[in-house]
């Protein structure tokens, strides 16, 4: 996708020259000025800048090509950190990570089906506050933070979710305001689908990232652009109404949604209808692991319908591939035998000829490590950048 590396107006500003840094990991002065036009002069005040901020290192030696070895620039990952907060139905996971994105530390909240976000935020800030006593040095450059559902990104709240009840509208940046160390860092909010599209669809044009867990949803790249829609709502399918759901009440409060029949709260409620022990979706593919025939039915079933749903989306937007993220990707092999079934069967032969279907590259991590991606693109851009430098200098 076109966020890495970012470029802001084409001036070979500082934020260009870092964004040519951090896209290439390691850069010399010279292969700098060859891809910017910019004098040594020019590159030496540029790098100084960055250099004071603590962004950019000089590291060990590059070969020499005759006379003096050239000195390797190159993004200093470890200046700072980013928080992740992916917050789920059943299950909410906080990370800490690099400026890189790679994760450093780790914690689940197992909480409450329909908790508020009076009840949940708060223990998510501590958490976080915890967390953060292991990097007591570093900067906190911003908080990435995922719900699912329909999203206002400029309000920073949930909009019109028909799953986080009691979340709609209630502002959710203040809460981390509550917190010195966080108190003015930006907070970038996105759909938990759209977060790990951010991070699941490198290398990729076009992909379709499927989010099977608790709800169902997906994240939308087309032309290397995450697709949002007009009104923020792009991806959530798990509304769609299927044949085989009709008459089924679905949580949204109308019938015949397909996740009255393929989402993971619905075959929770199912297999504890018939006297099995799960509390969560989690417990589920680990009963299927263990070789629980109903559970392992039930998960490919899920597949069926999945599938049955997103053959008209990949005849519309003929994605390169199809990434299988969430909870349910826990049991990939027995969903996506599902999946295949009738996304196959269904879609156009040209539309599928050349259609990978792949488990997601960062497996139960991607929805926290798309979620710092996601606010390291925003306080990381070429911009942000630039105006980190334009505050230092004035300081």
């Amino acid at each position: 996708m076109a966020i890495w590396g970012e470029r802001s107006d084409g001036r070979n500003s500082v934020g260009d020259v870092f964004a040519l840094i951090r896209d290439r990991r390691d850069i010399t002065r010279t292969e700098i000025g060859h891809h910017t036009g910019l004098s040594r002069t020019a590159i030496a005040s540029r790098i100084a800048a960055l250099a004071g901020l603590g962004l950019v290192r000089e590291r060990e030696q590059a070969p020499s090509t005759g006379g003096r070895p050239p000195t390797l620039l190159s993004f200093d990952a470890a200046a700072g950190i980013v928080l992740s907060a992916a917050i789920g139905i059943s299950r909410t996971r906080l990370a800490v990570c690099n400026l890189a994105g790679e994760v450093l530390s780790v914690t689940d909240i197992d909480q409450e089906v329909a908790l508020g976000p009076d009840d949940l935020m708060p223990d998510v800030v501590k958490r976080l506050d915890v967390m953060l006593q292991e990097f007591p040095a570093l900067p906190v450059y911003g908080v990435g933070l995922s719900l699912p559902g329909t999203v206002d990104r400029d309000r920073g709240c949930s909009r019109d979710s028909p799953i986080l009840r009691g979340w709609d509208g209630v502002p959710l940046r203040p809460y981390f305001d509550e917190l010195q160390r966080l108190s003015g860092v930006p907070v970038i909010m996105d759909n938990d689908s759209n977060a790990i599209a951010i991070v699941e669809s490198h290398g990729y044009e076009d992909v379709l990232v499927i989010k099977a867990s608790s709800g169902l949803g997906a994240g939308i790249v087309a032309g290397g652009v995450l697709q949002r829609g007009a009104a923020q709502a792009a991806g959530e399918f798990g509304h769609n109404k299927i044949a085989a759901a009709q008459g089924l009440p679905c949580r949204c409060g109308d019938t015949g949604c397909v996740e009255s029949i393929a989402g993971g709260w619905a075959v929770v409620h199912a297999l504890q209808q018939q006297g099995r022990s799960v509390r969560n979706l989690r417990d589920v593919v680990e009963i299927a692991h263990e070789g629980d025939a109903e559970a392992r039915r039930m998960i490919r079933d899920s597949g069926r319908y999945v599938g049955e749903v997103l053959a008209a989306a990949v005849n519309l937007l003929n994605p390169a591939v199809v990434v299988v993220a969430g909870d349910m990707a826990g049991a990939y092999e027995i969903f996506v035998a599902g999946l295949r079934e009738t996304l196959y069967g269904n879609a156009t032969a040209q539309a599928t000829r050349t259609l990978e279907v792949v488990p997601a590259a960062h497996g139960s991590q991607s929805g926290t490590v798309g979620g710092a991606v996601m606010v390291l693109d925003e306080v990381l851009s070429a911009r942000a950048v630039d105006a980190l430098v334009a505050g230092a200098t004035r300081a």
